[in-house]
């Protein structure tokens, strides 16, 4: 472990950072002189792979033949460390957008090249702020372009899933968007929030079966959003199965 730990900060991190920046560079040109749908993409696909293989983690995939190519869903996950991001950027073989906080947006360089790639924040701030980020969420699902949303809202601190907030669901439920649930193991382990090293572990993604619409109202959204979460949980290993109440994460 002590010679992991050398590795990834003599060696890992800084291959890591110079990744990022040139990845962030890469995208923030290649939008603003070609299309944000694949510049905005596969430079973070490509990035996320390489940090997987540059940590020495081992990625298992599960469930990819479940998704159809040109269809465009909600992907739904559970949110257990920094590296869901990767696993799922790198490995789910989909051209997506990100739904994400918007002081990320605050980011050197990365902040930038997710604006540029037509990924959203969210900005809870009032309603004509939501109601413009579902806006800009709408327009990107075009062509097969699928959106990727961490329903919690924020990383676990125990590894163990909290609630699921609204917003996902209800976009799915007003553009009649199959859901699908996507089921991250292994990251906890590797790199939660209040850890700065990352630590060897294997990662897996299970991708479950697409969730239709079942209507447009209310009893739809809650429908969906109860059933990705049971599928969601349902991957788990027994040790994190369970609602909690995240510190950061408000009872609905």
């Amino acid at each position: 472990m002590i010679l992991y730990y050398l590795y990834e900060i003599f060696i890992a991190l800084p291959i890591f950072l110079v990744l990022t920046l040139i990845t962030a560079l890469v995208t923030i040109v290649g939008c603003l002189v070609g299309s944000p749908h694949f510049w905005g993409y596969y430079p973070g696909k490509a990035w996320s792979r390489m940090t997987c293989i540059l940590a020495l983690l081992p990625v298992k995939v599960v469930g990819r033949e479940k998704i159809q190519k040109h269809q465009s869903y909600v992907f739904v996950a559970n949110h257990q460390g920094a590296f869901d991001i990767f696993l799922i950027y790198g490995y789910l073989n989909r051209n997506f957008k990100w739904m994400m906080k918007k002081g990320l947006r605050n980011i050197p360089f990365v902040g930038k090249a997710c604006e540029e790639g037509g990924h959203v924040f969210v900005d809870r701030s009032s309603p004509t702020r939501i109601k413009e980020c579902i806006r800009k969420a709408e327009a990107s699902l075009v062509d097969g372009v699928s959106l990727v949303v961490f329903p919690e809202g924020s990383r676990s601190f125990t590894g163990k899933m909290g609630y699921f907030k609204r917003g996902a669901f209800v976009l799915a439920n007003d553009l009649q968007l199959p859901v699908v649930p996507i089921t991250i193991n292994g990251s906890f382990d590797v790199l939660p929030r209040f850890r700065y090293l990352v630590r060897w572990h294997p990662l897996s993604m299970t991708i479950h079966d697409p969730i239709p619409p079942q209507g447009r109202d209310a009893e739809n959204i809650r429908h969906t959003m109860d059933l990705a979460y049971q599928k969601i949980q349902s991957a788990l290993p027994d040790d994190l199965k369970g609602m909690v109440v995240n510190p950061d994460q408000e009872v609905p």
